[in-house]
């Protein structure tokens, strides 16, 4: 049955695959599923789904045409935005492959998500991730003014705030992320998930690489606040609230204010052990003796 088929989606690929056209054709017809589905259960939505989804011919179309309606402005027409983005994915097939990978990583790592096009609607830390990409490649063009339009357009919209030379991989998951803020020279790896209200923050005012470099597979915990250019190692974990300002070796847990490292882990067999892809918060908590709630 439909319903069946759209509540289990197939699992993601390991870190350093590159998605093909045929993964980008297998999740754009759940998304059309979903959305018919859902417009036939609530008549209400079907105008909005059919406008956004069902009337679009590729998710970069779909991506490229939601973006430009939730970023526009008096002056920041939607019209403009939407050529602006449909070039920029035409012109970059990976930034549509990650688009799905980040699909992929909120489908399969949120249990509140409950349909790829539930994510592409309405996860804000999925469009505010999208939109950061694209200014990122504006960046990379030398079209700087544009790419910090774009910023601010994203950090007023979703309240999350990217820089756009900050480097972000994919099967990247944004948990909420109201108050998400990365810093210019920033670098976050593949399968990560952060959560609200996370910093990867400066140390001052100096120039140059001040930004923390974040490895494949980490997990950052709400409120977590990262300051430097530190090194969080692969399938690290960062405990909600903690302040990191030290390196965080692979597969170790930091946690507290400042923070203290806490064990640490083999590396291991499986992709879904790694903190970024499990979700586990509180592990860590049988080997911190004194911690307290």
């Amino acid at each position: 049955m439909l319903g069946g088929e759209l509540r289990q989606p197939t699992p993601p690929k390991d870190v350093g695959v590159t998605y093909s056209e045929d993964d980008e054709a297998w999740v754009w017809s759940q998304i059309k599923a979903e959305a018919r589905r859902d417009a036939e259960s609530e008549p209400a939505l079907a105008s909005y789904l059919y406008s956004t989804i069902l009337s679009h011919s590729s998710l970069s179309r779909s991506l490229s045409f939601h973006l430009g309606n939730k970023l526009c402005s008096s002056t920041l027409l939607s019209t403009l935005l939407y050529d602006l983005f449909i070039n920029t994915f035409s012109s970059d097939p990976s930034l549509c492959a990650a688009a799905v990978a980040d699909l992929r990583a909120a489908r399969m790592k949120d249990p509140a998500c409950a349909s790829f096009s539930h994510c592409l609607l309405n996860y804000k830390g999925f469009l505010a991730c999208q939109a950061h990409r694209l200014a990122h490649k504006l960046w990379t063009q030398s079209r700087r003014p544009l790419a910090l339009a774009l910023q601010s357009r994203v950090s007023e919209v979703f309240a999350v705030d990217i820089h756009p030379a900050a480097k972000i991989g994919k099967g990247i998951l944004f948990d909420h992320a109201t108050g998400v803020v990365i810093g210019e020279t920033a670098v976050i790896g593949n399968n990560v998930s952060i959560l609200h209200h996370v910093t990867l923050g400066g140390t001052g005012k100096v120039s140059g690489d001040r930004h923390p470099k974040i490895g494949d597979g980490v997990l950052i915990g709400a409120a977590a606040t990262i300051l430097g250019n530190v090194k969080i190692g692969e399938g690290a974990k960062i405990g909600a609230g903690s302040v990191v300002l030290i390196e965080v070796p692979a597969r170790t847990t930091a946690v507290g204010n400042p923070a203290r490292l806490v064990g640490g882990k083999e590396k291991p067999s499986r992709l879904e052990e790694c903190a970024g892809e499990s979700m586990d918060h509180t592990s860590f908590m049988s080997e911190w003796s004194d911690y307290i709630i």
